[in-house]
C-alpha cells in the first residue's frame, strides 16, 4: 500500500511541477522513484500536463430542436425470449423472440447471434426463431437488425441463459438408472 501511495505521489508531482523523475529497484526488489539521480535508476519521460481551455459563454438563444428521426430510424429493438438470466433444465429446444419499435420495416432484416456466432448458417432468423439443439452451460443471445445495405440500424444488449443437462457420467442420472 505505501508503494502504491508513493508511486501515485511521485507520477502525479511531476505533472504538477514539471520535475525529472527516477526509478530503481534496490536489492531487496522494492521499485523507488525519486526527483535524486540514483545509481542504477532510470530515467523516465513524463508527458505534459494536459489542459483544456472552454469556448467562451454566449447568450443562449432559443432551443435548438433535435434533428428528426429519419423514417428507417428505431427507437429500440429487445430479446422479449428468452429473459435474461433464466435458467432452464433438459430442453432440447428454445423460442427466441425478437421485438422492434417500431414494428420491423421493409427490407430490414433480423440476425441473431448465440456466444458471438451468427445462427440459421449466417441468414437472417426473423423476429422468431427456434433454437434447437441447445448445448449444456451458460449461453449469450444477440440479435442485430440489418438493413438493407448491410447497415446496422439496431442492436440488442446480451441476454445470458443457462442450461442444465444431466450427465451421462452422473450416477444418478435418470437416462442410466443404477
Amino acid at each position: 500500500m505505501r508503494t502504491l501511495i508513493f508511486t501515485l505521489i511521485f507520477l502525479a508531482a511531476p505533472l504538477a511541477l514539471a520535475t525529472t523523475v527516477y526509478k530503481w529497484v534496490d536489492d531487496d526488489g522494492v521499485v523507488h522513484y525519486s526527483d535524486q539521480p540514483h545509481p542504477n535508476a532510470q530515467k523516465l519521460q513524463v508527458k505534459d500536463v494536459q489542459t483544456y481551455k472552454s469556448a467562451p459563454v454566449t447568450a443562449a438563444g432559443p432551443p435548438v430542436p433535435p434533428p428528426p428521426r429519419s423514417a428507417g430510424a428505431y427507437r429500440g429493438c429487445a430479446i422479449l425470449q428468452p429473459p435474461t438470466a433464466s435458467d432452464y433444465a433438459n430442453i432440447d429446444s428454445l423460442s427466441v423472440v425478437v421485438q422492434t419499435d417500431p414494428a420491423l420495416r421493409a427490407g430490414d432484416q433480423i440476425y441473431v447471434l448465440l456466444d458471438g456466432q451468427a445462427l440459421n448458417g449466417g441468414a437472417p432468423t426473423g423476429a422468431q426463431f427456434n433454437l434447437s439443439p441447445v448445448d449444456r452451460g451458460e449461453h449469450s443471445l444477440q440479435a442485430v437488425v440489418k438493413a438493407s445495405d448491410g447497415s446496422v440500424v439496431c442492436q440488442t444488449s446480451d441476454v445470458t441463459f443457462n442450461v442444465h443437462q444431466p450427465s451421462v457420467q452422473n450416477p444418478v442420472n435418470p437416462v442410466r438408472p443404477h
